[in-house]
């Protein structure tokens, strides 16, 4: 049954709509999920004040209480994980697999965190006068603008969310539309968990409104800090406007990720992690691999092994034992299709390209695949460091392969793109492999794994057009949505000035032993 979808300002939905679309199963277009009701820049902006409003109560509840709410949302993601796993494949097409993955990750990222609600340490500094002691203390950021992609529909707002509202921030939340039914379920869990109204606010809005929302809210003083997951174009906007108000966002973007496969590695490993890394969820992970950087050596055999591997991969029905579904959405089957339009004449295409269709068939097929946005994988061996290919994210089932010489080579190739969110290497020698790890600019290194595959308790992020240098998951995350407060208190009754009222220690430099 398809449920309407309205945004949340202040614990109340906002009936108002610019539009309302549907939402489909990408592997049953035909299913409608849901309506979304889209707002304009006006309910961005109230859901900024109403954020605002909330915030100093919130921060004033101690941080165990606000890790209680934590712990709440962690037990009610528990119960409701089939049904929030079967959402998010249904609406986004993801494998069921995956999609439940994906659930146990807000659950471990609840887990991280409950404890940190009794944390949140802060340090006492010794100082160089007497009667005088030194303090620190996070603090709130105050009032945070979350707006993120729908290829992780649940998982990565919860590396946002879940830590912000910890840390005492009130949420202004900008899910992707094509995800709007999940992210509305995502919503109600907590809802249910305690958070209080204000607290926490959802806006079902499209790009152009999102922005003029965000930069009326900006300049009114409302928002004190922007996350945002999603393409390196739009990532550099909003690095723009937030600059404009001396903000610095926590930009997750884009990749093209490497994977360096040495002569001395393991094969049928590097065949296992290239297979999960470039199509598992169908290539739509900012996570997935890119190029594949093989040594001329085992080039060909590598290629061979990866290639018959593709064409017994499982793929259709993300509801059944698939490695991959549908793309997520019509405007990311145009992406990718782009994306294919830069295989050249010099390229070696292993597999078909295209859309699966009963004219254009896959072996194997499991479903129907006239029914969905199914897309054929596909291996483009011979890639060139100045192809389109090569360097740009393609977001979909398609792996490069390109050859290499030297590690430094590799090292150098696998740097070019100027992305440096994910990087993988397959080697059995430990010098290779701290090699690499010392010259890739990716701010995540994968030895003998694949470039996917995150850990809530692990910092998450990228370097160069994949990020700003911002880090989610785990303590790191912390510096995003809390702020360093230093304190002195001095007791001796006097006025004591740093640097200048300071007792020195007399000793005798010019003594030598006899």
């Amino acid at each position: 049954m398809a449920v309407e979808v309205l945004s949340v300002v202040g614990g109340e939905r906002v009936a108002e709509a610019v539009r309302r679309t549907p939402s489909t199963n990408p592997a049953q277009l035909s299913d409608v999920v849901g309506t979304v009701g889209s707002a304009g820049p006006e309910v961005f902006v109230r859901a900024a004040e109403a954020a605002r409003a909330a915030q100093g109560a919130w921060a004033a509840t101690p941080a165990p209480q606000r890790g209680q709410v934590i712990a709440a949302v962690g037990r009610l993601m528990t119960a409701n994980k089939e049904r929030l796993a079967a959402l998010v494949t249904r609406e986004i097409g993801k494998p069921i697999a995956e999609a439940r993955g994906e659930v146990q990750e807000i659950i471990d990222t609840c887990d991280f965190f409950i404890g940190e609600g009794r944390r949140l340490y802060g340090q006492t500094v010794p100082s160089e006068m007497p009667d005088k002691q030194l303090f620190t203390f996070r603090r709130p950021v105050g009032t945070v603008a979350v707006i993120t992609a729908g290829n992780f529909p649940v998982a990565v707002p919860s590396w946002y969310i879940v830590p912000a509202l910890l840390c005492g921030n009130t949420v202004v939340w900008k899910p992707a539309e094509y995800s709007a039914v999940v992210s509305d379920a995502f919503y109600e869990i907590f809802a249910h968990s305690g958070v209080p109204a204000g607290v926490f606010n959802v806006v079902y809005a499209d790009g152009p409104d999102t922005f003029t929302g965000l930069e009326q809210a900006l300049r009114a003083g409302l928002i004190n800090k922007v996350g945002f997951t999603g393409s390196s174009a739009v990532g550099s906007r909003i690095g723009e406007l937030c600059g404009r108000h001396l903000q610095t966002p926590c930009l997750e973007l884009g990749g093209k990720n490497p994977m360096v496969i040495t002569e001395d590695a393991d094969l049928d490993l590097a065949v296992e992690g290239a297979l999960f890394s470039g199509f598992g969820t169908a290539g739509q992970r900012c996570t997935s691999l890119g190029t594949a950087i093989v040594h001329r050596s085992v080039h060909d055999e590598f290629v061979d092994r990866f290639g018959r591997a593709v064409a017994s991969a499982a793929m259709g029905d993300p509801t059944q034992d698939v490695l991959f579904g549908p793309l997520l959405d019509e405007k990311f089957a145009a992406g990718f299709e782009k994306s294919l339009g830069w295989i050249a004449a010099h390229h070696r295409v292993i597999g078909a390209t295209g859309r699966v269709t009963a004219e254009h068939p896959r072996a194997g097929f499991v479903g129907d695949p006239s029914a969905g946005l199914f897309y054929h994988p596909v291996i483009v061996a011979g890639v060139r460091p100045d192809d389109e290919l090569f360097l740009n994210e393609t977001f979909g089932p398609v792996v490069g392969v390109a050859t290499y010489t030297t590690l430094d080579e590799a090292i150098a190739l696998g740097n070019k793109s100027g992305y440096g969110l994910s990087s993988s290497i397959y080697t059995t020698d430990p010098n290779k492999a701290f090699r690499f790890a010392q010259g890739i600019s990716a701010g995540m290194v994968s030895v003998n794994n694949s470039t996917s595959g995150a850990e809530a308790h692990l910092p998450f992020g990228g370097n160069g057009k994949s990020g700003n240098g911002s880090r989610q998951s785990g303590i790191w995350v912390l510096d995003q949505f809390t702020r360093w407060q230093s304190m002195n208190w001095d007791y001796s009754g006097k006025l004591q000035k740093a640097q200048m009222d300071v007792e020195t220690v007399e000793a005798d430099l010019d003594y030598r032993l006899p």
